[in-house]
């Protein structure tokens, strides 16, 4: 079941995929970045399977990295360790599994049970997620190369993690890959033998094709309704089955828990409000109402379920919710009356693209005027930001433009990236960021 970095056992192809890339990335691996792009590779010596391992060796041939090919992705190499040869083998996953885990121990106690285990490359799993909501567990890919792994990997998660379920989540390129095409190659997990055929992680010659509908079942039976799980004492539903993300936006945590404390006595407006929790958390620590924007009515449903779960809380049981179903640009620019305490502004990744960023930042900056104009008084708005394509600076800069166009005078409270279990070890996954600031 291990691969040496050195040499290959497994049957269906007995040399070890191998390849030269550029010295510019060498350099990039060497400083510790995850990716090799297919254009930086500048020799190997034969063609590769999606999910084997690739060895990678720097101009004196000297190893330099190992990581999971991926044939069809612009990304053709996505590292998994680096510096001495290493044997992958079990003992090496469970190591990494547990070491991501670990990292978690003690930073969340039994009133949080809904949070990040695996954050892709910065945890050493390059194009895996893994979120716990409560007793179940959310597995997300964004590479095909896990594919050939898919089991075994599941079955170490269930052994370890011990879960009641675990839900399959892939990114839109995974489905296409195995709708289109007809996977072969080696198990990378196992050097004696391919995958179990009845397994639908099966990426052997003349495999079958994969049974990857999103929200599938890796372990457990499928749930009956929406999971719940903690957050800092609040119930929340996750929509672990068809969900955006693995089910719900647990990287605002921590922002979430900063409203709380600025939200005494505010009216609040929670725009691209998802399911409400800003608003939920803004109730809980004493707002005088809280309205929940959003363009879905699917989402704005989910809020309303989520403020039934906390009707045990005082705060939250006397809190006017409002919910407004609308395009949060057109309504903010169609209600110059309504005005707000506390704004909070929470659009979905406005540039995907890198074609798309400089749009992106003039939305920005016309969302944060909007947001600014229909602030109260001393009133506070909460800006953020999920696109990695525009940096934290062309973010900040932006509001602060789009604040400064309605002739209101504001300051800087704070700015917040990343919280602990969404840990961004290179550029490319830096995209959280917000910006709090308050007029006066």
């Amino acid at each position: 079941m291990g691969h040496n970095a050195e040499k290959s056992r497994t049957p269906e192809v007995t040399t070890r995929l191998r390849l030269h890339i550029t010295t510019a990335a060498e350099a990039r691996v060497r400083a510790g970045h995850p990716w090799v792009f297919a254009e930086s590779v500048r020799e190997q010596n034969r063609n590769g399977f999606t999910g084997e391992l690739a060895v990678i060796y720097d101009r004196h041939n000297k190893f330099l990295a190992v990581g999971l090919f991926d044939a069809d992705s612009p990304i053709r190499v996505r590292v998994l360790h680096r510096g001495k040869p290493q044997t992958i083998d079990p003992a090496w996953w469970t190591a990494r599994l547990a070491a991501a885990v670990g990292r978690r121990a003690e930073l969340f106690d039994a009133r949080t049970t809904g949070y990040r285990l695996i954050n892709g490359e910065s945890d050493g799993w390059p194009g895996l997620v893994l979120d716990r909501y409560g007793a179940a567990l959310v597995l997300k890919i964004y590479t095909a190369a896990w594919l050939p792994g898919l089991k075994e990997i599941a079955t170490l998660i269930r052994t370890r993690l011990r879960p009641e379920r675990i839900v399959l989540r892939t990114s839109r390129n995974v489905q296409r890959t195995s709708e289109s095409r007809r996977p072969r190659g080696p198990d990378r997990l196992r050097s004696r033998q391919p995958a179990d055929e009845a397994s639908s992680a099966h990426l052997a010659a003349g495999g079958h094709r994969h049974d990857l509908q999103d929200g599938r079942m890796l372990f457990g039976s499928k749930p009956r309704k929406q999971p719940t799980f903690l957050e800092n004492g609040l119930w929340f539903e996750a929509d672990v089955l068809h969900g955006q993300k693995t089910g719900f936006f647990l990287d605002q945590r921590e922002n979430r828990r900063l409203v709380e404390t600025l939200a005494r006595g505010r009216s609040v407006l929670n725009a691209f409000s998802f399911s409400g929790g800003f608003s939920l958390y803004a109730a809980r620590g004493g707002a005088r109402s809280v309205a929940d924007l959003d363009i879905s009515a699917h989402a704005l449903e989910a809020a309303s379920r989520n403020f039934d779960l906390n009707q045990l809380e005082p705060a939250v049981a006397a809190c006017p919710h409002e919910l407004v179903q609308a395009d949060a640009f057109a309504w903010l620019a169609a209600n110059p009356r309504r005005q707000f305490d506390l704004i909070i502004l929470d659009p979905p990744s406005l540039a995907k693209r890198e074609v798309e960023r400089p749009g992106a930042i003039r939305a920005y900056a016309r969302l944060a005027k909007l947001g600014a104009a229909r602030l109260s008084p001393g009133g506070l708005l909460l800006a953020c930001s999920c696109s990695a394509h525009v940096s934290a600076e062309e973010f900040f800069r932006s509001v602060w433009q789009g604040a400064a166009e309605t002739g209101r005078r504001f300051t800087g409270l704070r700015t917040t990236r990343h919280p602990p279990d969404h840990p961004a070890g290179f550029k490319e996954a830096e995209y959280l960021k917000a910006i709090y600031l308050s007029e006066g």
